[in-house]
């Protein structure tokens, strides 16, 4: 990360700065240590509710370089709950190390590396994944057996070679490449992916999930045909082809997202910087068409879970931009709501928080996650941060490629980095939840440390 965020040496600064001031800015973290680094990190159903802490399962990956497989990772999480941790507790941990509060649970041979994991919102327990090929493939992860890479499983010992798990399902539609663009809806069970081949690709897995796991049931699938790269498990796993390609973009296709009210309608971004928005009730052109969205490749994009009308968008020009839809013209223009200019690199993932409608995320290639209100935009009282920052993560100290927001417990993130440029190899997995006298609302928090400076001058020895 030396030329994005900075030396090494004035990384190393800033991150020593950020580790003596996690009393004050977390109500709880965790810090995990992973030998191979995981390019997405999802959480899973919660299963356990508990009296301090509940336990849910979550989802990320091992990309490795070849000595042992490549890896889907099914892990146990034990979720601290608010006010619960001592502060000096969570500001003690070793880097090189795994935190005792995720255990591996299951592991599943993937067939390439995982690019990407989605989960299944009707059901969690069905997700989604990328590799270098065309195909999405669809796995029932607690129907899958637990398969165990060794170390040295390779060519020249097969009997240590374990073999690749299969797909409960695999979705064919592309012609080239999908590595990242990948999403599933929140209404329906309905897939949606983008790729190399220019196109946006959308599934229905309705009338499959029943025949998950069932190794008996097959289908062929003439949606193969003329596709580039290596497919999964080929001949085990039932097919299904879309029931839609959409065209519209000009290069790869970067991410895609469905609108949370509508099982019919989604967006796109891509490194032709457009954002494209489709409705599939009207055909397989793009209904709006942003044609300069950023001065850049667009990576990442999001859709509001509480207000429909927003969405975000995160570029290679180091921006993120919120736009609402009702603005945007079909001819092509477009004027975001504002642009939040905060990192020093490319963002390269966006997600609105599942606990207040105005609060979202941002990674970068810059280390940091930063969090914003885009209420706070005309409120600004800092000068020197950029209008919306409330909350700056700089627990990481190389690219953030992924995270995500817990909705099973509120204000609680996850957020994987990969320490190839820093460490020379691996990854970090973080756990954190900021503390809540950061985000709720100052007279709240006024009125809480008013108490508390009473209740400190009531104990106070009487001369």
């Amino acid at each position: 990360m030396k030329e994005k965020g900075g030396s090494r040496a004035a990384v190393d600064e800033r991150y020593a700065q950020w580790k003596s001031l996690i009393p004050v800015l977390y109500d709880w973290f965790a810090n995990h240590n992973l030998v191979w680094p995981s390019l997405s990190c999802r959480w899973g159903p919660q299963f356990e509710k508990a009296t301090y802490k509940n336990r849910q399962r979550l989802y990320l990956s091992e990309q490795t370089d070849g000595t042992v497989p490549n890896t889907l990772v099914i892990a146990n999480c034990e979720v601290v709950k608010p006010r619960v941790a001592a502060a000096e507790h969570i500001s003690q941990f070793n880097e090189e190390a795994r935190s005792p509060f995720v255990k591996k649970y299951k592991t599943i041979i993937h067939p390439g590396e995982v690019n990407r994991i989605r989960e299944l919102p009707q059901n969690s327990k069905i997700i989604a994944t990328h590799t270098d090929s065309p195909d999405v493939l669809i796995w029932d992860v607690e129907a899958q057996p637990n398969r165990q890479a060794q170390l040295g499983a390779t060519e020249s010992r097969p009997d240590l070679v374990p073999t690749e798990s299969r797909p409960d399902l695999i979705l064919r539609g592309h012609k080239d490449i999908a590595e990242y663009a990948l999403a599933m809806c929140p209404a329906e069970p309905y897939v949606l992916s983008g790729g190399k081949d220019k196109s946006v690709v959308w599934w229905s897995i309705q009338d499959h999930i029943s025949a998950l796991g069932d190794s008996s049931k097959t289908e062929s699938s003439p949606g193969a045909s003329g596709s580039k790269g290596k497919t999964a498990n080929d001949k085990d796993s039932p097919k299904v082809d879309p029931r839609g390609v959409f065209h519209g973009h000009d290069s790869t296709v970067e991410d895609v997202q469905f609108c949370p009210s509508s099982a019919q309608e989604f967006c796109s971004v891509g490194d032709d910087s457009c954002l494209i928005l489709w409705d599939a009730r009207t055909g397989t052109s793009p209904a709006v068409k942003v044609e300069k969205a950023h001065g850049g490749d667009v990576h990442c994009v999001d859709w509001n879970l509480h207000d429909v009308n927003y969405i975000l968008t995160g570029s290679a020009d180091n921006s993120v931009r919120m736009w609402d839809r009702r603005n945007l013209g079909s001819g092509g223009a477009g004027t975001p709501i504002h642009k939040f200019e905060g990192h020093k690199a490319a963002v390269l993932c966006v997600q609105w928080s599942p606990d207040k409608a105005s609060v979202f995320g941002s990674s970068a290639e810059d280390g940091f996650l930063n969090v914003w209100d885009h209420e706070k935009v005309g409120n600004k009282k800092n000068p020197n941060s950029p209008a919306g920052l409330f909350f700056q993560h700089a627990g990481h100290r190389d690219k953030i490629v992924d995270f995500h927001w817990n909705s099973s417990d509120p204000w609680t993130i996850v957020s994987v980095s990969d320490d190839g440029e820093s460490t020379g190899g691996g990854g970090t997995l973080q756990i954190w939840r900021m503390s809540d006298l950061i985000y709720r609302p100052e007279d709240e928090v006024l009125a809480e440390l008013e108490n508390f400076k009473a209740h400190l001058a009531s104990c106070a020895p009487r001369s």
